[in-house]
């Protein structure tokens, strides 16, 4: 199966040919899509130069005239996938794609149409701010409240769709209430979803991280919005 890796990037110089290199190093046949969402830091012109690593393999390279958020640069990387399997792949170092076996594999065995890579299912990771983690606990289970869904991780980065499930739902979110938003919809819709435990090295703000806790509110009201208004 060909697999569609969507990368949305934010000022994220540093890490972005890091990430990529690690991208083409997994064992399938890939579409990498890396999506500029209107940095100012250096990453267009990486992204521009292109990927030395990249022998061959199929990179697009897609550019948002300003800065939308993550959900709107989502949207125009999913809107370009043409692969079997569509994967979310953060740009920061984050999430390892040495995961991308274990995400597959209930696709693969034909057991699940989504999996969710959860950060709090006993994989190794950087212990969070207690805050950080509560926040993530609340929006998980006041999700799972309004979707009937038992998800451990409704924030996570690493997503994983048939290509035919994103084609049946349309998403609206510019920002980071894109998690919220595609969580309802597929739910909503029936889909099979599975949960993996993953690893996951966190980053501090110090270090480039860019959600905040207003972001927190707008996903209460996303939770709201799409379970009763979309």
């Amino acid at each position: 199966m060909k697999l569609s890796v969507v990368i949305p990037v934010y000022n994220e110089a540093a890490t972005l040919a890091d990430v990529v290199n690690q991208v083409l190093a997994a064992p399938y046949d890939l579409e990498i899509i890396v999506v500029d969402d209107g940095s100012r830091d250096g990453t267009r012109e990486v992204i521009e130069a292109g990927f030395p690593s990249a022998n061959g393999a199929e990179i697009k390279r897609l550019f948002c005239d300003r800065n939308r958020g993550k959900g709107s640069a989502l949207r125009k990387g999913i809107a370009e996938a043409t692969g079997d399997i569509v994967i979310v792949q953060d740009a920061d170092l984050e999430y390892h794609p040495r995961e991308y076996p274990a995400l597959l594999r209930p696709i693969e065995e034909g057991i699940a149409d989504v999996v969710y890579g959860s950060r709090f299912m006993g994989g190794p990771h950087q212990v969070p701010k207690s805050w950080r983690y509560v926040g993530n606990r609340i929006l998980t289970m006041l999700s799972n409240t309004f979707t009937k869904l038992n998800l451990t991780d409704m924030e996570t980065g690493y997503k994983v769709f048939r290509r035919e499930v994103l084609n049946d739902v349309h998403l609206r979110s510019n920002r980071f209430t894109i998690e919220p938003e595609i969580t309802a919809k597929i739910a909503r819709k029936g889909y099979r979803i599975r949960e993996v435990p993953i690893g996951y090295s966190g980053r501090t703000y110090a270090q480039g991280k860019k959600i905040k806790w207003r972001d927190g509110f707008a996903a209460i009201v996303a939770i709201l919005r799409f379970r009763y208004f979309d």
